[in-house]
């Protein structure tokens, strides 16, 4: 049985008292708080509402616009195609004795190079024979001439009794004419025969390079045979196609006084190679598919055979390539990237801190610009950035710019 302790209700007694205290306090220093900030808001001033809320303008990004001459540049893709190409043929039979070096796929052969030969002996023989005639004629006018001389000699021994016509027989003038013609024969028959012996010998027509060969040494040839394909490396041409609202922008012709044109092959070159042209030609036909119009553009030393083009990436015919042709020049305009020509061909200006948007009358459009006659000026500060709104007279503040 436990008993009772006094000291332990002693303790109790002083703990209780303990907190009653110590509420009272914190019940005094709740109620003095309380006053005091009672006091502080009845003496502060009362703001004043603004009649409108300010505005928070936006951060844009500007440009200024720039006016004056360009000349905008108009993409296409093109193929290269040989700008002389010819199938060989040879003129004559006979077998094949000797090939150039140079009469490979691939190889190079200067403007009246010898390519093949073909055996020559029958052709020098038909020669000596058809020169054997000629000179057989020859001698069968002179004999003809001599009786002529004599046949004059009776004729005035007559004394001219005879009519017109019995004249020119008695003087044996048909017998001439027939003589003089059988000459002229055999010089014709001696050319041929010369002619047939030149093209034993097959030569190239122009500086070429050899696309393929069809025959080898001991190959029987005759007219009608293709020997080779032979392509001038002079120049190529790239043809390509355009939309026909385009061709107004462009200027052709059959000199160096065409559009410039740059040509380039994103896969195949490296980024810093190009390769330059002139705008040579409008074909007289529409591209089949795409109804659209068939321009050629002529590169020179395609090969880059030259000093002059030394470094140049070779243009390989039937590749796909890039063509950039610069147009003619467009007066008065302003010059804008074509991402910042708004929905509904509009731009966005800032102005005075405040956004314009304008309509815009465009000239002309190439892959990157757009060419403004009306809706800009030179100068003025063109939005590039977007806007989450966009709104006739919204704020603007250029990003970066101090706030004022």
């Amino acid at each position: 049985m436990l008993g009772y302790d006094p000291k332990q209700k002693d303790i109790a007694d002083r703990l209780v008292k303990s907190w009653q205290k110590t509420l009272a306090i914190c019940i005094v220093l709740l109620l003095g708080g309380g006053a005091l900030l009672m006091l502080i808001f009845s003496t502060e001033p009362v703001p004043q509402r603004e009649s409108t809320v300010r505005e928070t303008a936006m951060l844009v990004e500007v440009e200024t616009t720039r006016g004056g001459t360009f000349r905008p540049v108009i993409h296409a893709t093109g193929v290269v195609k040989p700008a002389r190409e010819i199938l060989l043929r040879p003129r004559i039979d006979g077998e094949v004795v000797n090939l150039s070096e140079n009469f490979v796929p691939g190889g190079f052969v200067d403007r009246g190079g010898l390519l093949l030969q073909v055996d020559d002996t029958d052709y020098r023989i038909a020669l000596d024979q058809r020169n054997s005639e000629l000179q057989q004629a020859i001698a069968e006018l002179e004999i003809e001439h001599g009786r002529q001389d004599i046949a004059e000699r009776d004729y005035r021994q007559l004394g001219k009794t005879l009519n017109e016509d019995n004249r020119a027989l008695v003087l044996r003038e048909p017998q001439l004419r027939s003589a003089e013609a059988g000459v002229q024969s055999a010089r014709t028959d001696v050319r041929r025969a010369q002619l047939d012996l030149e093209r034993t010998r097959i030569t190239a027509p122009f500086d070429a390079q050899v696309l393929s060969r069809h025959v080898n040494i001991g190959s029987q040839v005759s007219p009608g045979d293709t020997l080779a394909r032979l392509v001038g490396v002079d120049s190529y041409w790239v043809e390509t196609t355009l939309p026909l609202d385009r061709l107004q922008w462009l200027s052709f012709s059959n000199g160096d006084e065409g559009s410039k044109a740059t040509i380039r092959h994103r896969t195949a070159w490296p980024a810093d190679q190009s390769r330059d042209g002139r705008l040579y030609q409008l074909v007289g036909e529409l591209e089949g598919d795409t109804r659209m119009a068939r321009v050629l553009v002529t590169v020179n030393d395609p090969l880059a055979r030259q000093s002059s083009s030394s470094g140049r990436m070779p243009l390989v015919i039937g590749t796909f390539v890039e063509c950039l042709i610069e147009g003619n020049p467009i007066e008065d305009v302003v010059k804008i990237r074509r991402e910042h020509v708004r929905k509904g061909e509009t731009a966005w200006v800032m102005r005075d801190g405040l956004l314009q948007i304008r309509p815009l009358d465009i000239v002309f459009q190439d892959a990157e610009h757009a060419y403004i006659g009306n809706g800009l000026e030179a100068g003025e500060q063109l939005v590039t950035s977007s806007l989450a709104t966009v709104k006739e007279g919204v704020q603007l503040r250029v990003r970066g710019a101090p706030e004022g």
